[in-house]
């Protein structure tokens, strides 16, 4: 006698756990895009239900939440070698446009992610816009919140061009107001920022 399964369901008609084959072929039936998983336990079952599906299927995207609010400025670095030639970029989320792009030049991943963010909060402030910035950074995210780049990189002649920005941007945040969210970018349950280089 085979042993029974239970059936998680993600994407479907009614998300839910399923005991049975038949219970769960009704709910992803003609579904576009269902995502489904059979576990050995119900326990398994709906604990999988409660974490993105992504986690347990090899086909499924995570992305934010359906009320995530695209409005949005993401923001990335990529460094080949840390150090090494470091850039940075800013997308709009709701378009997937490149809004801003800089680099390469000599740096560290860190300096890149508090340089980017810093580059968005100076554009939205100029243009007069009204939306929160998502890097996946927290050691970024903290420094703009400190004015401060605590970068562990040697100023050296090679070096000495990402610090002149560093500074400026230090400078800009010293003197400026904003009220601009910067928030943390959840990469565990959204998956890769989208304006990851996509580099790992």
């Amino acid at each position: 006698m085979a042993k029974a399964k239970f059936y998680t369901v993600w994407k479907g008609a009614c998300p839910g756990v399923y005991s049975s084959w038949q219970e769960c072929q009704l709910q992803i039936k003609g579904f576009k895009g269902a995502l489904y998983k059979s576990f050995d336990t119900k326990e398994e079952a709906e604990r999988a239900l409660n974490e993105p599906a992504c986690l347990y299927v090899g086909n499924a995207v995570a992305e934010p939440p359906e009320y995530f609010n695209k409005n949005c400025l993401v923001v990335d670095a990529a460094c080949s070698g840390n150090p090494g030639p470091m850039e940075y970029r800013g997308i709009y989320l709701a378009t997937g446009q490149q809004i801003f792009h800089y680099g390469p030049i000599y740096g560290t991943n860190n300096i890149g992610e508090f340089l980017a963010i810093v580059h968005g909060l100076a554009l939205i402030k100029q243009k007069g816009l009204q939306m929160p910035i998502y890097s996946d950074s927290l050691y970024a995210i903290k420094w703009i919140k400190n004015k401060k780049c605590k970068t562990q990189l040697e100023r050296t002649q090679e070096s000495e061009k990402v610090y002149k920005l560093v500074e400026r941007a230090e400078k800009w945040l010293q003197e400026n107001t904003y009220d601009t969210p910067v928030l943390k970018w959840e990469t565990k349950q959204w998956g890769e920022i989208p304006a990851d280089f996509g580099r790992k």
